[in-house]
């Protein structure tokens, strides 16, 4: 299995370097590597190494600064997914590409299932909407996956900030009306092989996401909780719980986020289970 990985520096695609079996051979690349805005560069990439599978975890995903720098959010997660298809289409290969659960509102507090009608917010769920239409037309052999609330041990994510900032102050304000599931990027990794090792592919929208359902300043609560367990310092902080008014941002997210897995995961030979939390911790304060 030959696969060309974007992204392979972010959260997601060093996950997926670290799982990856030994006997597939990987093309790593990342925005210095490969533009995927540039279709002339795209598509020489694609022709020269022949990917079985082309697995996009690029993207452009500064959601307050989308607000303003629009032109390189859709030219990043609109243009350069499409460029991608076409390149895949063009030699037979298969997409596998992530997108978000900010495609949604969340307006309606309900569980959101692959079928339910997308209704950006921001301009980041707009260009990321835009790259899964594209995406879906221009190639028959493309598999999106929605996720959201990523982190992980690699990059920049919500679980470090809060550990750096546990150690610089005793009381930290975060959101509690908006409601989500931490994905740990390990996990999605692992759906994402899983899902490419399938003899028979799969197609079309599916959701991945971590089981637990909670607001920012519960999980917040739980990486201070867990890392007490290792840093006696993260005792004493505490969780100052506020609402989304109360807390300035460019953009507008979902109030309620909360994707439905089931599909996924009954197409994968086995189901992808939570990593603990208190695992990630561990790595990040060890």
């Amino acid at each position: 299995m030959r696969i060309l990985l974007t992204g392979s520096k972010g959260q997601v695609g060093s996950c997926l370097r670290d799982r990856l079996p030994e006997n597939w051979e990987l093309i790593a690349s990342d925005s210095q590597t490969l533009n995927i805005t540039d279709a002339h560069n795209v598509h020489n990439m694609v022709k020269t190494f022949e990917p079985d599978i082309i697995i996009n975890a690029a993207g452009y995903t500064k959601v307050d600064a989308a607000e303003t720098d629009i032109a390189k959010a859709f030219a990043v997660n609109a243009t350069g997914t499409l460029n991608l298809a076409q390149a895949a289409r063009t030699i037979g290969a298969r997409l596998i590409h992530l997108s978000t659960e900010q495609v949604f509102d969340g307006y309606h507090h309900v569980i959101l299932t692959e079928n339910m009608a997308p209704n950006p917010l921001n301009v980041y769920g707009h260009s990321k909407l835009a790259g899964e239409l594209l995406a879906l037309n221009a190639h028959i052999d493309t598999a999106v996956i929605r996720t959201s609330w990523v982190y992980s041990e690699h990059g920049h994510n919500f679980v470090k900030i809060m550990l750096q900032k546990g150690l610089e102050t005793s009381t930290i304000r975060v959101v509690d009306d908006q409601i989500g599931c931490p994905t740990y990027a390990g996990d999605l990794a692992e759906a994402i092989i899983r899902l490419a090792a399938l003899t028979n592919p799969a197609r079309g929208i599916m959701h991945f996401a971590g089981s637990q359902q909670m607001s920012w300043a519960d999980f917040a609560q739980r990486i201070f909780a867990e890392a007490a367990e290792i840093d006696e310092r993260y005792k004493q902080v505490k969780v100052e719980r506020i609402a989304t008014a109360d807390y300035q941002s460019a953009a507008t997210r979902p109030e309620f986020g909360i994707l439905d897995s089931r599909t996924i995961q009954n197409i994968l030979p086995e189901p992808v289970a939570d990593t603990p939390l208190a695992h990630i911790i561990a790595k990040l304060l060890a």
